[in-house]
């Protein structure tokens, strides 16, 4: 089985934050809520400028890049 790239590796843990959020605000608060338009928001403005915070802490921990996040030129 091949290694993740940082690509597969944001999708899943934005997933994984979206679902926790949404769960977390059926049973705690609906406040949680504002997390999950924090993750939307931040994966919109990711598509336009290529800046995520997640593809550089996993760059820095030595993660493969993928098609959408490998730096132009790379």
């Amino acid at each position: 089985m091949k290694a993740a790239s940082i690509d597969q590796w944001v999708f899943r843990v934005a997933g994984l934050f979206v679902l926790a959020s949404l769960l977390l605000s059926q049973l705690h608060s609906p406040h949680w809520l504002w997390f999950t338009a924090f993750v939307g928001l931040n994966m919109f403005q990711a598509s336009f400028t290529g800046f995520c915070p997640m593809a550089m802490i996993l760059q820095r921990a030595g993660v493969k890049s993928g098609a959408a996040f490998c730096p132009a030129g790379r």
